[in-house]
C-alpha cells in the first residue's frame, strides 16, 4: 500500500502476527501497523512522498543512507524522498505511519514563501515529541488517526483542512531545507528600497519592466538592488517580478470561464510570451497546468 519493499524475518523464533490499517485522505495516508516479531524492511527509494514513523510502543532502528536513527515513542523518524532506507522493526513494536505526497509539501511551502522552490525539501530525520512543537504536531497526528478510523466519507473541505494543517505544522515545526526562510524576520527589516520595489512590481506587473527601470525607481544602483533582494528575499528583482506575474495569472485563470483562448490571453496579459515556458513554470509553481486551473 505504501511502496514495494523487501521484508526479511530476522529470527525463526519470532512470532509474526502482522496487522495493518491504512487509509488515504487526499494527498496524505494514515496507517497503523505491527508485525509481532523482529523483521527488517528495505523499501524502494521513495520519489514522490515523505514517510513518517511514529512508534506507539517498542522501537525501530532506521538506516538512512550513511546515517542511523533510533525511532521510539519519544523520537519520531522521517524518511525523505530519494534517500535509501532500511528499517529494523523490533518485536512487539506498533507504530503509526504518515505518508505525505511530495507535491503537497512543495505546494504548501511555496504558498508560505510565495515563490517557486529552487531545491528539494528535506526534513531533519528525527523529531522529539518532548518539545512543545513535537507535542502539538503529535497531538494533530493522533487526532487525524482517530478521526479517520471512521469509515464515513470526508468532504473535500475537510480533506483539504486536514492536509493543510498537518503539512503546514510540519513545515513550521520541523527543521527543513527552507526553515531559515519560513522563520526569517528579514521581511520586516528589509531596507526601504526593497519594499518600495516590491510594491511597484505588484502594482505594475502588466508593464514591461527592466532591472534598470526598477533601480531608477528605487534610487539605487542595479547592483545594490540585486544584492538587497538576494540578502533579504533570497531571490532577484526579476525573479520576484516573474513570481508575482505567475500569481496574478493563476488568479485570473481560477476566476475565468472556459474558452479556447483564455490561457493564451492571460499568459500574454502578464508578459509570458512563450507559452511552453509559461506552462512549465506555472506547473512547477502551482502543481497543475494552466488548463487544469481553468477547467476547475
Amino acid at each position: 500500500m505504501l511502496c514495494a519493499n523487501d521484508l526479511r524475518v530476522e529470527s525463526v523464533a519470532s512470532s509474526l502476527n502482522a496487522q495493518f490499517f491504512y487509509r488515504k485522505i487526499g494527498n496524505i495516508g494514515v496507517g497503523r501497523m505491527s508485525y509481532g516479531g523482529e523483521i527488517t524492511i528495505q523499501p524502494a527509494v521513495f520519489e514522490d512522498f515523505f514517510l513518517i514513523q511514529i512508534p506507539i510502543r517498542g522501537f525501530e532502528r532506521i538506516t538512512l543512507g550513511k546515517d542511523k536513527i533510533l525511532c521510539t515513542p519519544k523520537e519520531i523518524g522521517i524518511i525523505n524522498p530519494y534517500v535509501k532506507s532500511v528499517i529494523n522493526h523490533q518485536p512487539d513494536t506498533e507504530k503509526l505511519v504518515i505518508r505525505i505526497d511530495k507535491k503537497l509539501v512543495e505546494k504548501n511551502c511555496q504558498q508560505i514563501l510565495n515563490r517557486t522552490l529552487n531545491k528539494n525539501i528535506e526534513f531533519d530525520p528525527t523529531m522529539s515529541v518532548d518539545t512543545k512543537a513535537g507535542i502539538q504536531w503529535l497531538r494533530m497526528v493522533n487526532w487525524i488517526s482517530n478521526f479517520v478510523s471512521d469509515e464515513d466519507d470526508l468532504s473535500p473541505l475537510m480533506v483539504s483542512q486536514i492536509e493543510n494543517n498537518l503539512v503546514n505544522m510540519l513545515l513550521n515545526y520541523q527543521l527543513n531545507t527552507y526553515s531559515h526562510e519560513i522563520h526569517n524576520d528579514s521581511i520586516s527589516i528589509a531596507p526601504a528600497f526593497v519594499k518600495k520595489v516590491e510594491y511597484y512590481i505588484q502594482e505594475n506587473a502588466k508593464k514591461a519592466i527592466s532591472i534598470n527601470d526598477l533601480a531608477e525607481f528605487a534610487g539605487v544602483s542595479a547592483r545594490s538592488l540585486f544584492n538587497g533582494f538576494k540578502k533579504y528575499r533570497n531571490t532577484t528583482p526579476m525573479h520576484f517580478l516573474k513570481e508575482i506575474r505567475l500569481q496574478y495569472a493563476y488568479e485570473d485563470l481560477k476566476n475565468a470561464s472556459l474558452g479556447t483562448d483564455k490561457v493564451t490571453t492571460i499568459a500574454f496579459k502578464w508578459g509570458f510570451n512563450h507559452l511552453g515556458h509559461f506552462s512549465t513554470d506555472y506547473k512547477h509553481r502551482f502543481g497543475e497546468t494552466p488548463y487544469e486551473t481553468l477547467s476547475r
